[in-house]
């Protein structure tokens, strides 16, 4: 793995606030926790992890995402990497739900596990603290009913991994 002190350093060169920073090394903790039990690739875990808000360097609206995906690939990151930053919004959001917000209008849902294992930190992270499954979904109120279920199914079979 990367030396921490690595990724704190790219998310600061990006202009990720402080704040940004301690919640994305918060996420990479809670999500390693996740890699245990289960044959993953816990290096890009941790990578995509640390890496998934680089995009608030730019933006804290829901295209911090997609952003952040192009900026991790001009850095170098692998497609797999760029995949779990932009998949990383809730639970994800469909090709229809990015048009509608906006964004770009490609399929942002987590199909691998590890960008499963990292949607879920993120939710399970409010700041620096980790929260409840549930507190996640309530969180996620002002995205919707169809997102709020989509998380809590992530949250399910995530957990199930511990």
């Amino acid at each position: 793995m990367t030396a921490v002190s690595s990724f704190a350093a790219v998310l600061e060169r990006a202009g990720c606030e402080p704040r940004v920073i301690e919640h994305c090394r918060t996420v990479a903790r809670v999500a390693m926790q996740y890699t245990r039990r289960v044959p993953v690739d816990a290096d890009l875990v941790y990578t995509g992890a640390w890496l998934h808000d680089i995009g608030r360097a730019r933006t804290h609206g829901l295209a911090h995402g997609q952003i952040g995906a192009r900026m991790v690939r001009e850095l170098g990151y692998s497609e797999a990497v760029a995949r779990i930053v932009e998949r990383h919004i809730g639970a994800g959001l469909t090709a229809e739900e990015c048009r509608r917000a906006g964004l770009e209008p490609i399929d942002c849902i987590p199909r691998t596990l590890e960008e499963k294992i990292v949607a879920h930190a993120d939710n399970r992270v409010r700041e620096t603290t980790v929260i409840s499954v549930e507190e996640a979904v309530s969180r996620a109120a002002r995205l919707g009913p169809a997102i709020q279920e989509r998380i809590l199914l992530l949250a399910r079979e995530v957990e199930g991994l511990r």
